[in-house]
């Protein structure tokens, strides 16, 4: 499948985890390409955040299926 069926999972040394913290909800697929206009949006106007909001919007889209 993905080629990590050697690996024994009780020998991973996995990082700690601390479970008394609340997970975020994750983005609905809709919310992810509204916050993706949002950011090029931003990036295209210039300003002092274009350059952060630019770089964002190339991670966000790199994980999210295109609207098509």
């Amino acid at each position: 499948m993905d080629d990590y069926e050697h690996l024994d999972l009780e020998e991973v040394d996995f990082a700690p985890v601390e479970y008394n913290q609340e997970r975020l909800p994750l983005l609905t697929l809709g919310e992810a390409h509204a916050l993706l206009r949002v950011l090029r949006t931003v990036a295209g106007e210039g300003g002092p955040v274009a350059a952060e909001a630019d770089g964002l919007s190339k991670k966000i889209a790199a994980r999210i299926p295109s609207a098509d």
